[in-house]
């Protein structure tokens, strides 16, 4: 098994530099032997990607639901596989099953310093970041994150969501962007009036400040859809709005994932009172 250099790695040519966050080693009880740091949380085991193979479970993963489940026209370098150019640069968040030791959840997150190193974020390929760039410096990009559909009970999700916290808490990060996806098949048909319409309701409830506002580069054209239909948003949309997240503009139309895409943001000090103290303790 090969052990990928701590907290980045290389999964292609590229000779990628060390990051600047550091985890601590956790050992097994009655060995001095230092273990992946992670965290039981009932039946389901939350640790960070150390082994390149750890990693092309997440990616297999992925592919299932984005691909096979969603419909998702995936460019990928190895059959079976969601990969990306930015995998190389991020940490792998990744949920298993501890019975059968299965990779049921995932998140990737890009760190400040990986974010330099390839040049941009994910996200700033969909929308224009401009006025975020006095956040970079200690903002985060959450992305790629799916379930099991297994395991779609919310636990997963919650498990994440605490790793993710202390994560951002221990490295002095406060700020947390993505693009958050609306489906855009709807009743058998590939449509965007979903999401124009959960746009038209977010928007005058949970819209961030002007001064952090982002542009679509390739909008979603919500004037020419039906924005009036009764619709919930997406469970995750609605869970990171209980978070306290905000959407900072309108949706992007992403054609290869058959999404459209809210950008999102999360900051530490936003979360409200019950879910700090459930996720930091405080």
């Amino acid at each position: 098994m090969k052990e990928l250099p701590n907290p980045t790695f290389a999964l292609s040519p590229l000779s990628l530099p060390r990051g600047l966050l550091h985890r601590p080693a956790v050992y097994f009880q009655g060995t001095s032997q230092p273990k992946a740091p992670q965290a039981e949380r009932g039946a389901l085991l939350v640790s960070w990607a150390k082994h390149q193979d750890e990693v092309r479970q997440v990616q297999r993963l992925r592919h299932d639901v984005f691909a096979k489940e969603m419909g998702a026209r995936l460019n990928t370098p190895l059959a079976g596989h969601d990969i990306d150019l930015f995998d190389n640069y991020c940490e792998h968040l990744l949920v298993r099953d501890e019975a059968t030791r299965e990779v049921v959840g995932t998140y990737r997150l890009l760190t400040p310093a990986q974010a330099k190193r390839v040049g941009s974020t994910y996200s700033d390929l969909e929308f224009d970041l401009t006025r975020l760039r006095s956040l970079r410096e200690r903002m985060v990009e959450l992305g790629r994150s799916c379930v099991h559909p297994d395991y779609r009970h919310g636990g997963v999700i919650m498990a994440l969501w605490g790793a993710l916290a202390e994560f951002m808490v221990r490295n002095k990060l406060d700020t947390m962007i993505g693009c958050a996806s609306i489906p855009m098949l709807h009743n058998g048909v590939i449509s965007g009036d979903v999401a124009a319409s959960i746009w038209q309701q977010l928007k005058t409830t949970h819209m961030a400040p002007i001064e952090h506002h982002v542009r679509p580069r390739l909008p979603l054209p919500v004037e020419q859809l039906d924005s009036s239909l009764v619709v919930e948003p997406p469970a995750l949309i609605k869970g990171y709005l209980r978070l306290g997240a905000k959407i900072l503009g309108a949706p992007a139309w992403d054609p290869d994932f058959n999404t459209a895409d809210l950008p999102m943001m999360m900051r530490i000090n936003d979360l409200p009172p019950r879910y700090r103290k459930h996720f930091l303790g405080k």
